[in-house]
């Protein structure tokens, strides 16, 4: 093999388009040559891990406790074949590519996925934030793997998809107390924001169909909501592709979103399927947020006015009024009551991040008894139509 040339330094224009490949799925002039300049393989390996790679960490103890047998009280634990899962490694600069045994092909990726969304984001044997630490590690190494070998992009878009599926579903199930986990809440949005990037590139490659792909700009846009930047990506999409039923109705949540109108936003939020909902949760917290210091700034007065806190539920699509109760109080306001919470100036005060809430209401109902796998593998038919009755 020839010499391998030595990195060198990137300035600030290199370092803009990895943000802008990363953050934003913007394909970069990196992409293609690269992809270009020699064949790629195709893996062969028929494992969700290879075998030396279980080998090297059951010697080394790095087995995850979801990858060993179960019941194994051997020391050091074995490894189960359907239970480990291979996991990310950095490519180091002037390391040979790894050989087609140790990749793994689409079809093993895409059981890979359907794995860790089946089996792995439902188990009770972890806590959630280690489930979701697990699952995103795990993902990074399935997007690597596709990265390094020659798949169609059609095959790539299936596994990417499923892969960006998984990784939200299991971020949004965190809840509240995430950050007292294992999981790095910002190392997750990363991983989510590559997930984005690598599927968006594979988009832009152009080879096709890909009948998910509104669906997934529009997942995008939501869980991006409210950025300049994001909202130029979209609409810069083909027009085909903007007037589908999922990216018009991002678009139209993007707007309630910048125009500070809860009553049509949370309207609209009720009308999403489950994985956008998923993708528009880390925005709702600010929302809310924004919304009360609304109402406050609208209805306190000297002497106090009250206000049903069943109107609060219904216009935040909150879980209940023990949220509305625990919304109202975290930002100062008193209540009068059990159902009522009171207005009074000068009470109304924002202390550090908004709190998440379970939203129960506007995530987790909307499984409807499907399983997570079911979810990521096939739910085109949710992602593709409007409901009956939903606002326009």
């Amino acid at each position: 093999m020839g010499a391998v040339s030595r990195p060198r330094a990137r300035g600030a224009a290199e370092a803009s388009l990895d943000y802008n490949a990363v953050h934003l799925g913007r394909p970069t002039p990196q992409d293609r040559p690269l992809m270009l300049s020699c064949e790629l393989p195709v893996g062969t390996c028929p494992d969700m891990c290879p075998a030396a790679e279980r080998a090297q960490r059951e010697r080394e103890r790095r087995l995850h406790r979801l990858e060993v047998v179960p019941g194994c009280r051997q020391d050091p634990p074995r490894a189960d074949p359907q239970r480990a899962v291979k996991e990310y490694s950095r490519p180091a600069a002037g390391k040979p590519r790894p050989p087609p045994s140790q990749l793994r092909p689409p079809s093993v990726l895409l059981a890979t996925v359907r794995y860790l969304a089946g089996e792995v984001a439902e188990s009770a044997e972890a806590a959630r934030a280690e489930v979701a630490s697990f699952v995103a590690d795990r993902l990074r190494a399935v997007r690597l793997d596709l990265a390094l070998q020659g798949a169609g992009d059609a095959e790539a878009a299936v596994v990417l998809e499923a892969a960006l599926a998984t990784l939200l579903a299991v971020v949004a199930r965190l809840g509240p107390d995430a950050a007292r986990g294992p999981a790095d809440p910002v190392l997750l949005q990363a991983q989510v924001q590559e997930g984005f990037g690598s599927l968006r590139r594979c988009y832009a490659r152009g080879a096709g169909p890909h009948p998910r792909q509104p669906a997934f700009q529009g997942l995008f846009l939501l869980y991006n909501l409210g950025s300049v930047e994001a909202l130029r990506e979209v609409l810069q999409l083909p027009a085909a592709l903007r007037t589908c039923p999922p990216l018009r109705k991002a678009l139209a949540v993007d707007a309630a979103f910048r125009e500070g109108n809860a009553a049509r936003l949370f309207r609209l939020l009720q009308t999403l399927p489950y994985l956008a909902s998923c993708a528009v949760q880390c925005h709702v917290g600010h929302a809310r947020r924004e919304a009360l210091a609304r109402l406050a700034r609208a209805f306190s007065t000297p002497r106090g006015q009250t206000l049903p806190l069943g109107f609060m539920v219904n216009l935040l699509a909150l879980d209940g009024l023990r949220e509305a109760r625990d919304l109202c109080q975290a930002h100062g306001l008193p209540l009068d009551g059990e159902e009522r919470v009171v207005f009074l100036r000068g009470c109304y005060v924002e202390e550090g991040l908004p709190p998440a809430g379970a939203c129960k209401v506007l995530v987790e109902s909307k499984l409807r008894g499907r399983t997570l796998e079911e979810v990521v593998m096939a739910e085109e038919e949710d992602e593709g139509a409007d409901r009956p009755g939903s606002p326009a």
